[in-house]
């Protein structure tokens, strides 16, 4: 009897420590204003989003950053239902919008949406424009619409613009009309698709200035964006996405200073890479390799000198100094050319890999070649990995 009754009062407690997990569970699940599971979504044989998880907190500001194609603006369609998922589920401010009992068109009242686009209405002015919804949708008397729609346009600096109509202002202001069209709403979260990437250089700041005002209103945001410095500006989480899924969640400075995946850092650093193989010299198609260097130096503007020295330490490394050892030992090919330029720290530097035994044509090769190279270069690197039985070298141009 007495085991009987410890056991009883263990499944009792167990029990209770049960609800109190359950309770927890459901706790986190309210306070979460937008939790997404295992969402993803296919077009035929294409499928932008693959398994995507994660919540989101009342006053958080997230960036969401990667490759393009990657999924991103998929993402935010899928949040609001403009696009439907192919699987996975959406729950927002308690409610599961992915059950197609749920009124969507209640939930998109209060989950605001900017495009890369700026979507008003051609024929009406800007005021019109922003007062349409609340007249419409929640009922608001004209009047009173009118005035919060100064306020607003007062806020995003076009009250003077409020009689105009879209095409006779600039991108940068239809998009802060935009803005503000969503914000009369009074939504519990803004969703921004690119919002500056049709802008003019010239009128981004003045698109991030209003996001970041409300940014400091508090206000719930989700971003997707290609211009970094501003993700990390103005972010409390981070996003960065790539092949269809979130490979890395974290702070401004742990994605930005500390990526874990070489994909990130390369992301972040702005890194784009030219590679040339060579398996034989009197098969590589050395005019061909010239091409693809001018356009590899045009596409990322660098100047005639940089194009110069860039090929320069191809032609005398790899063609006057590596390759005649290589023919003449009769080893060591393939050979592997690196180019690659980090738009972030304009960074340019050529990786040599070839086979073989320890090589180093610094050393080696031809003299004249060899100077040359010093000549033109801020930093060369020799090593041979034992493992690997490779050579490389590294010269940062």
């Amino acid at each position: 009897m007495e085991y009987a009754g410890e056991r009883a009062e263990h499944l009792n407690l167990r029990g209770r420590r049960k609800t109190e997990i359950m309770t927890g569970i459901e706790r986190k699940r309210k306070m979460s204003l937008l939790r997404v599971e295992h969402l993803r979504k296919e077009y035929g044989d294409v499928t932008p989003l693959r398994d995507v998880s994660f919540e989101v907190e009342e006053g958080e500001i997230i960036s969401i950053i990667g490759p393009s194609g990657t999924g991103k603006s998929t993402l935010l369609r899928c949040i609001n239902q403009l696009v439907e998922p192919t699987s996975g589920r959406v729950w927002f401010d308690g409610e599961e919008i992915t059950d197609p009992a749920c009124r969507i068109s209640l939930v998109r009242q209060k989950m605001g949406m900017v495009f890369q686009q700026f979507n008003l209405f051609p024929d009406r002015t800007i005021l019109e424009n922003v007062i349409e919804a609340p007249i419409r949708l929640l009922k608001m008397p004209e009047e009173q619409a009118a005035k919060k729609g100064m306020e607003l346009l007062s806020a995003v600096g076009l009250a003077d613009k409020a009689d105009r109509y879209p095409e006779e202002l600039s991108g940068g202001q239809q998009q802060r009309a935009a803005i503000a069209r969503a914000v009369i709403m009074e939504p519990r979260i803004m969703l921004f698709d690119e919002p500056t990437s049709a802008l003019d250089p010239s009128t981004i700041s003045e698109v991030q200035i209003v996001i970041r005002n409300l940014a400091r209103r508090g206000m719930t945001m989700l971003i997707v964006t290609h211009e970094l410095r501003f993700a990390r500006e103005i972010s409390t989480r981070v996003f960065y996405m790539d092949e269809g899924g979130i490979c890395e969640d974290g702070t401004p400075e742990q994605i930005f200073d500390h990526p874990r995946m070489e994909n990130t850092r390369r992301f972040i650093r702005g890194i784009r890479t030219l590679s040339l193989r060579i398996d034989a010299a009197k098969s590589f198609d050395y005019p061909g390799a010239f091409s693809a260097m001018q356009k590899y130096g045009a596409d990322n503007m660098f100047d005639r000198a940089r194009i110069s020295r860039m090929w320069s330490a191809f032609e005398e490394i790899v063609m006057l100094s590596l390759i005649p050892h290589l023919e003449q030992s009769g080893k060591g090919y393939p050979v592997t050319v690196a180019i690659q330029y980090a738009e972030a720290d304009d960074e340019l530097t050529v990786k040599i890999c070839y086979g073989g035994d320890p090589y180093d044509p610094l050393n080696g090769g031809q003299s004249l070649a060899v100077g040359v190279i010093r000549a033109i270069t801020s930093e060369i690197e020799y090593e041979f990995e034992d493992i690997e039985e490779m050579n490389i070298l590294r010269i940062r141009l």
